[in-house]
């Protein structure tokens, strides 16, 4: 214990009154242990406001006290950055307050103590590491959350830049994790000082103008909390009706997202009805809706269909007799704690007492998404830019055919939730049909449809999905699938040339010496003989070069053969691409030519584009199709059609009953008789193409079809 009370600070006495409120006294006398070795361990300290730096971490705990935090959650919020600033170790830490208090603290160290390329690499390293951290124990973030809340409220002291990075760090990630935590309040005040620090003249602006409204229309809002009132007693529901002012932050994303003035975001004022139970939310929303003119399409129900950080409430919006709208929200009192302070709130209760669906396992569930996404990404920038990306989740709700609710990101496609389901079903997806009907897999998905995912054992991930899928888990699997394999196939395609351009010598790959072979690996500084096969897959090598230096003995000269083609089965993946410019199908007179960095590329053998390539015969290489041949391959049609109503459904229906995916379309042109339309689908060969066009010609609309020829 501290020697005298003269030895506390005020903030620290305060903080001591407001744990007595919840705590046991042996507990807050750990807390104010920690503050007796937090202090000394920052002694001399000061922060750029001047005061001493302890006053920081004992704000920090206070912010976490007020959401009535337990003990070890406030005493390493004490303590958090007594790692990183001061000789304190994580050991020490450990040894007087255990390995709890310790985890939590040393979960909360950025890693500025180790060496980065740049300041934005060593910040996406941090929150990895926080991110991971919060997978173990979510108090973890709940600290740096009230950190970084502390550091906005007194970010006036840092210069103009500092300032605006910190805004614009605190928008972007911390303010999105607390809204994905349910953590609104703190959510709010995030947004509100970033919004300050990093736009002061807008912000003031709005500001004034939020304060000039209401204050114009303070006898219309007391008129409506009346009749609110008058309304729930008539209908006997017991409720507490609270006044509910928009920030200036969320007034500036409504102006910004639907292009408006200010003067038409009218609806700067709401209120919120809290009352004691499930049935009773739904009675107050049939009393309101009696009491003013509901807006159609304004009415959501969060309670049946809670959102993903398990907020739950009614919102609705009403025309009142005063033109003005009446935003209302209906919620219990529960859901009220659990809507301001969301996980958090879970250390409120008695263990036991939060349901499955509650805004604690909702935060648990999307944080082992997290490590899902993290264990595969292949560096910090990846996963960073993969966990923003669902920090913004504008919900949307799908179901399973068998009725089971998937929520997923607004502009999510039918790929991104076959990953949602598992990312085996992801990877062998085949088809897909949304509502009984298949639809393209780069379809988004809207509230309410039934998805169902067909899959198939041999179908797998394609590089061209990473195009439309829009959820981190989507692209996390894909892009590990496709690394997985890559490797594998680039070595396959390598051998392959390698033993084409040795056999064309007359001699085998088997054939090489291994002295020979190593030697040669050696001389031209590969690792191991797989590398050496990758440059040749990606054209960075000549296999007849390489063939020549390990089997110098046959010229091709004397050895009469002629050269074996390389057989194109469509499986070979990366290193193996097919000319955007010709699009070659199987039954198509092809040539293969080695491009740097890219591999071997296949042209139509009449693509205009060959002349020019023949002109370096030492990258040209003979292919022919493979006997069996895997997966679809793009065509380019051209197609004039009748510029009727429905004629582009009515074209895409042809090609689907034909068996053909569309994978693009555009109308570069069109007048109002005829319209000039160009797809690109999906064909096994030349046969099922040809079937497609006949197809296409017996459509009545179709006037001509054409297959586009470089």
């Amino acid at each position: 214990m501290l020697a005298t009370p003269m030895t506390i600070p005020e903030p620290v006495l305060d903080l001591r009154d407001l744990l007595n409120t919840y705590l046991e006294p042996e507990k807050v006398a750990i807390i104010l242990r920690a503050f007796e070795v937090g202090s000394k361990a920052h002694e001399g300290q000061t922060r750029k406001t001047g005061e001493p730096y302890i006053l920081h971490p004992v704000a920090v705990a206070r912010i976490l006290a007020n959401m009535r935090m337990d003990y070890i959650s406030v005493a390493a919020a004490i303590l958090h950055d007594t790692i990183e600033d001061t000789p304190l170790t994580r050991e020490e830490i450990e040894t007087r307050f255990g390995e709890e208090i310790a985890g939590l603290v040393d979960g909360v160290t950025k890693l500025d103590k180790m060496k980065f390329r740049t300041r934005h690499e060593a910040d996406a390293e941090s929150f990895r590491k926080l991110m991971l951290a919060m997978s173990e124990d979510l108090r973890v973030i709940f600290i740096k959350l009230a950190d970084r809340l502390h550091n906005m409220r007194t970010l006036d002291s840092m210069q103009h830049e500092s300032r605006r990075r910190i805004a614009r760090e605190t928008l972007d990630i911390y303010a999105p994790i607390a809204d994905r935590l349910g953590m609104n309040s703190i959510k709010s005040e995030l947004q509100d000082l970033g919004f300050a620090n990093l736009f002061p003249w807008r912000h003031r602006t709005i500001a004034e103008h939020i304060r000039a409204v209401t204050g114009d229309r303070s006898e219309i809002i007391a008129d409506i909390h009346k009749a609110l009132k008058r309304k729930m007693n008539e209908a006997g529901i017991p409720c507490d009706i609270k006044g509910r002012e928009k920030t200036p932050y969320s007034i500036y994303r409504k102006m910004q997202a639907k292009d408006l003035s200010f003067s038409e975001v009218n609806d700067v004022y709401g209120f919120r009805i809290i009352t004691h139970s499930e049935p009773h939310c739904y009675l107050a929303l049939g009393g309101v809706h009696s009491l003013y003119r509901p807006r159609p399409g304004r009415f959501k129900d969060h309670i049946a269909l809670p959102k993903s950080n398990g907020y739950q409430s009614l919102h609705t919006i009403l025309n009142s007799p005063f033109n003005l709208p009446v935003e209302i929200q209906i919620r219990t009192q529960e859901m009220d704690i659990l809507a301001e302070k969301g996980a958090a709130a879970h250390w409120q209760y008695k263990s036991g007492e939060i349901t499955s669906g509650s805004a604690q396992v909702r935060a648990r569930e999307w944080l082992m998404q997290l490590v899902e996404v993290q264990r595969h990404s292949t560096d910090s920038m990846e996963f960073l830019d993969g966990a923003k990306s669902d920090l913004f989740p504008d919900q949307i709700f799908v179901f399973t055919p068998k009725g089971k609710i998937i929520d997923l990101r607004n502009n999510a496609t039918t790929l991104d939730f076959a990953y949602a389901i598992h990312t085996g079903v992801g990877n062998h997806a085949a088809r897909v049909l949304v509502d009984k009907v298949e639809v393209p897999f780069s379809t988004r998905l809207m509230n309410g449809q039934t998805v169902e995912i067909i899959t198939d054992p041999a179908a797998h991930p394609m590089p061209e999905w990473l195009a439309f899928v829009s959820t981190a888990r989507a692209r996390t699997a894909i892009r590990h699938y496709i690394k997985s394999l890559e490797q594998a196939d680039t070595v396959a395609l390598g051998l392959r040339l390698l033993e084409t351009a040795l056999n064309t010598r007359g001699s085998d790959f088997d054939e090489v010496p291994a002295k020979r072979m190593q030697q040669y690996l050696k001389d031209n500084h590969f690792a191991r003989q797989e590398d050496l096969l990758t440059e040749l897959a990606l054209g960075n090598l000549l296999s007849n070069v390489v063939a020549a230096k390990l089997a110098p003995e046959v010229s091709s000269e004397e050895s009469g053969d002629e050269t074996e083609a390389l057989a194109i089965a469509g499986s070979e993946g990366s290193a193996v691409t097919f000319s955007a410019c010709c699009r070659p199908v199987p039954g198509d007179n092809i040539m293969g030519f080695l491009s740097a960095g890219k591999g071997v590329v296949v042209h139509r053998a009449n693509c205009r584009n060959v002349r020019e390539l023949r002109k370096q015969p030492d990258h040209c290489i003979d292919v022919i199709w493979a006997p069996i041949r895997r997966g679809m391959f793009e065509v380019a049609l051209h197609i004039l059609a009748k510029n009727v109503p429905g004629v582009l459904a009515n074209i895409s229906a042809s090609i689907g009953k034909a068996g053909s995916n569309i994978e693009k379309i555009e109308q570069p042109e069109s007048n109002p008789e005829i319209a000039t339309l160009l797809f690109i689908i999906s064909v096994k060969d030349r046969d099922h193409m040809a079937h497609v066009m006949r197809r296409l010609r017996r459509n009545r609309n179709v006037t001509r079809v054409s297959r586009i020829i470089a």
